[in-house]
């Protein structure tokens, strides 16, 4: 879908399908004009009792040929509970209500108090991203009429610079959706190293791929701890994006590529939902798809190198027992007395990998604990760090991405927890705080002096009934938060 600002007013703009979003007891110029443009819409909304509140929507099919063929009628809410979320998500609604036309989308809301760029990107990110659908799976898919424009209505023309990058960042949300949503079978640690070979093709990206082999010589002891019970190879995964010029920022995005866990000899069961930890990977998806967002947008100044350590969690006669002992490539021995806390142990790899790149800040995002799901929700990804400007970049970049993004603290007593009587550290500590000591877990392995934070998407990345811009299924959670972090460091 094309994103476009409109050249035409409200009361001239004679495309497809109309929607106008309207504040309670709004008696301003968007309604004033709506009413003098469709004669009787006035009497027409009080018949239908609408009082603009949030969620509340009424649809006229037009038969004016001169003119627009549905009008939609958004209500909004409360002028001073109106915000960039508010908006992404009326845009959404808007999207919605043009389904069965192939024309262009007018779309007018309540601009004023908004950057113009934020506001436009925001807008025809919703509109876009709400449309998607994956239908890769079905024998027939369903016949889509959708509209192949969208014309932002009232916005000033220096907001055309907000739509620069909505395509590409849009793209990496819907690279980033695919891998989550595809079954197991289908996206393997090959696939994802595979799709990692295609960016670097397509966009001139640095590759390098570590074999078993590449990972024993280095001495990767615990992520391959978590490989040994699957027939599958696991693939270890380094992508570079090198900028034009002087590099100013040199940056690490790590993502948790569980491509399947059984939780090991530790079984998930019951209401662990073995069936759905395809999404276990959220965190490898959500960072390929900001190189690929990252790649096309072409940030000056700014290096970033994305590590994914891919592998699957299974269990054969070969797999990790309860117990065990492992060693990362530190030398840090870990006591594995939990085979279901099996990201940590990979992400511990790759953050040591990630760190002997120099990086003066690195990101992790993993799908890691229930724990912050029990804290959270499934609208909030909760985070970590140990820099304060790191953490106020993240934080700024989510707000601007309207991903819900809510940090959590680094209580250094709580790694007591991770004591093991015959290791250096256990791979998980006591129930109460689990998502605090999983993060305190990783910044084990991270450089002295490095900032880092981890962000725990478990609860984010899939969601079953849809929100917002997110239809039903893999969200893509991440994707614009990591991009806009990245840009706001470019040069």
């Amino acid at each position: 879908m094309r994103p476009s600002l409109s050249s035409a007013a409200l009361q001239d703009w004679n495309g497809d399908v109309l929607v106008v979003g309207l504040l309670k007891d709004d008696a301003g110029t968007s309604r004033g004009t709506l009413e003098q443009r469709f004669s009787g819409l006035g009497s027409a909304l009080e018949q239908q009792d609408f009082k603009a509140k949030p969620g509340e929507q009424v649809v006229f099919n037009l038969l004016d040929p001169q003119g627009p063929k549905r009008l939609v009628v958004l209500g909004l809410g409360e002028p001073e509970a109106f915000t960039l979320t508010s908006l992404r998500s009326a845009a959404a609604k808007a999207a919605k209500a043009s389904s069965g036309f192939t024309g262009s989308l007018g779309l007018q809301l309540p601009w004023d108090g908004f950057e113009p760029n934020a506001a436009a990107a925001a807008a025809a990110e919703a509109v876009r991203l709400a449309l998607y659908a994956d239908q890769r799976f079905r024998k027939e898919p369903e016949p889509r009429r959708l509209p192949e424009a969208v014309e932002l209505i009232g916005l000033p023309s220096a907001a055309e610079a907000g739509l620069a990058g909505v395509s590409a960042d849009c793209a990496g949300v819907e690279l980033a959706r695919q891998l989550v949503a595809a079954p197991p079978n289908e996206v393997t640690p090959k696939v994802l190293a595979d799709t990692a070979q295609q960016l670097a093709k397509d966009h001139n990206l640095q590759l390098t791929v570590l074999e078993r082999s590449d990972c024993e010589t280095r001495g990767m002891g615990a992520y391959l701890s978590v490989s040994q019970g699957s027939d599958l190879e696991p693939k270890f995964i380094h992508l570079v994006y090198k900028p034009s010029g002087d590099i100013k920022r040199r940056l690490a995005l790590v993502g948790k590529g569980l491509t399947f866990d059984s939780g090991g000899y530790n079984l998930k069961v019951g209401g662990a939902q073995i069936d759905m930890m395809k999404f276990d990977m959220g965190g490898s998806a959500a960072v390929l798809g900001a190189m690929r967002s990252i790649a096309e947008r072409r940030p000056a100044g700014v290096e970033v190198h994305m590590v994914v350590a891919a592998c699957e969690n299974m269990i054969n006669g070969s797999a990790v027992h309860p117990g065990d002992i492992v060693t990362a490539a530190d030398g840090t021995t870990i006591e594995i007395n939990n085979t279901d806390a099996e990201g940590r142990l990979t992400l511990a790899d790759a953050l040591l990998f990630a760190c002997e790149q120099k990086p003066d800040a690195v990101v992790d995002l993993a799908t890691l604990t229930g724990a912050c799901v029990v804290a959270l929700g499934d609208e909030m990804a909760g985070f970590w760090s140990n820099d304060e400007v790191l953490a106020e970049g993240l934080q700024g970049a989510a707000d601007t991405a309207c991903e819900g993004l809510w940090r959590m603290p680094l209580r250094k007593s709580y790694k007591d927890g991770l004591k093991s009587k015959l290791a250096d550290m256990k791979n998980t500590g006591p129930r109460p705080g689990g998502s605090i000591t999983a993060a305190l877990f990783l910044e084990h392995f991270v450089a002295e002096g490095t900032a880092w934070a981890h962000i725990d998407i478990a609860g984010t990345v899939w969601s079953d009934k849809g929100r917002g811009a997110d239809p039903p299924g893999a969200t893509g959670y991440g994707v614009r938060t990591l991009v806009n972090w990245v840009c706001n460091q470019a040069a």
